[in-house]
């Protein structure tokens, strides 16, 4: 454990410190974009028109162009690694580190497979030379294909093709863990949808055997929406204690519940995701205690955007000795989102890191579209956020 450190009191509602790194325009461009998303409707045609015009060749310059300035400016980086250094630099100012997320999608050939895998090999590169940056980050599906990892998770037979198919997919993934390993970073395995999960478990448990027993480099993801989420996080420390390796966890609620119900309802087999928002917040805080728990052989991030979930981690970080600054411990939250989490605990000195997606406008599309739905809808935070910045300009008025 860590020498004990004085109580700190968090205060999520101090938005002089959230929006430090805001200039007027800033805000007002946010208020704006924000009081647009809580409205469905206007949500929805933007959305419509977004997909129809980038698909038209005379209007797809403007849509562009209008997209860039809007939800891509307030969600992303940039178009590559070089157009993030002023969102890394700045953020690194205020004390919160940044997890590049080369966030295009799509991708369906071997040659996209490998542009991909080349891609998220720089940003490897690029964290191992630049302290501020401490996670790399990718998804199976970006290097896979999304039908062969349904076919593996379910155990099914594969053809000769398919078998050449998972073997390049394993090395891929071995060529981005063990470029982590060798050159010192760390690197979260993003969790997909449940019926193409396990496959991506087991490449991650795989990569955690090789690469894991010193340090806890290769970190798999746990969504606690799912209803077995904490008994797979469960497992998967027991399994790690036999193997001898260090368990990395990174925790979230999770991103696919409507998919998930509709497929099963669908399908004819029983709903996976948890019967309510109660229960997902229970199993989430209760993985989060017990991987502090066991700290001594887990590294985690607690990937959240949820006020309670932060000041749980938080006390109970203070109530066990455990310094802020302990490497072992990181809170995560999406760039352009929920700042009054990430500054105001950066100020009281934790490990914050923002997830900075970037790449191509048009290609990041898909990613802008669901952040604006999900801020959109009822368990979405556009009005926290548009309250959030409401209260940020008036303060600033008043001075």
């Amino acid at each position: 454990m860590s020498e004990p450190t004085e109580p700190i009191v968090l205060d999520f509602s101090d938005t002089s410190i959230a929006f430090a790194s805001k200039s007027d325009a800033d805000l007002q461009r946010m208020h704006w974009l924000f009081g647009m998303m809580n409205h469905p409707a206007l949500v929805d045609a933007g959305t419509f028109l977004v997909k129809t015009t980038l698909a038209l060749p005379f209007t797809k310059p403007l849509t562009r162009f209008i997209v860039r300035e809007t939800l891509f400016k307030q969600f992303c980086g940039g178009e590559d690694i070089d157009d993030c250094l002023p969102v890394i630099e700045q953020l690194a100012q205020y004390g919160i580190g940044t997890i590049l997320d080369y966030s295009v999608e799509g991708e369906k050939t071997e040659e996209g497979f490998e542009r991909t895998t080349a891609e998220v090999l720089r940003t490897i590169d690029f964290a191992a030379q630049h302290p501020a940056v401490p996670f790399a980050v990718f998804k199976v599906t970006g290097i896979a294909p999304f039908t062969l990892l349904e076919k593996v998770s379910s155990k099914a037979s594969l053809s000769a093709e398919e078998e050449k198919q998972w073997v390049e997919v394993q090395q891929r993934v071995h060529r981005l863990c063990e470029a982590a390993y060798h050159k010192g970073v760390r690197i979260f395995i993003d969790a997909e949808e449940t019926w193409i999960q396990a496959a991506i478990d087991h490449l991650a448990y795989e990569m955690m055997k090789r690469f894991n027993r010193e340090r806890a480099v290769v970190y798999n993801t746990y969504q606690l929406y799912r209803r077995d989420g904490l008994q797979l996080l469960k497992e998967a420390f027991a399994w790690a204690q036999e193997q001898g390796v260090y368990l990395g966890a990174k925790l979230v609620r999770g991103a696919y519940m409507e998919k998930e119900r509709e497929r099963a309802q669908e399908l004819g087999y029983p709903d996976p995701i948890q019967p309510n928002k109660k229960k997902c917040d229970e199993d989430y805080n209760a993985a989060l205690l017990f991987c502090l728990e066991r700290i001594d052989r887990v590294a985690f991030c607690a990937g959240t955007h949820n006020e309670q979930s932060c000041l749980l981690l938080a006390q109970s970080m203070q109530e066990k000795d455990i310094a802020p600054q302990d490497e072992r411990i990181y809170f995560a939250q999406l760039y352009g989102m929920s700042d009054h989490i990430s500054f105001n605990l950066a100020k009281a000195g934790y490990r914050v890191a923002k997830y900075l997606p970037y790449g191509p406008v048009d290609a990041v599309v898909p990613y802008l579209i669901r952040r604006a739905e999900e801020n959109t809808s009822i368990k979405g935070q556009s009005n926290r956020e548009y309250r959030l910045i409401s209260e940020e300009i008036k303060r600033r008025k008043k001075r």
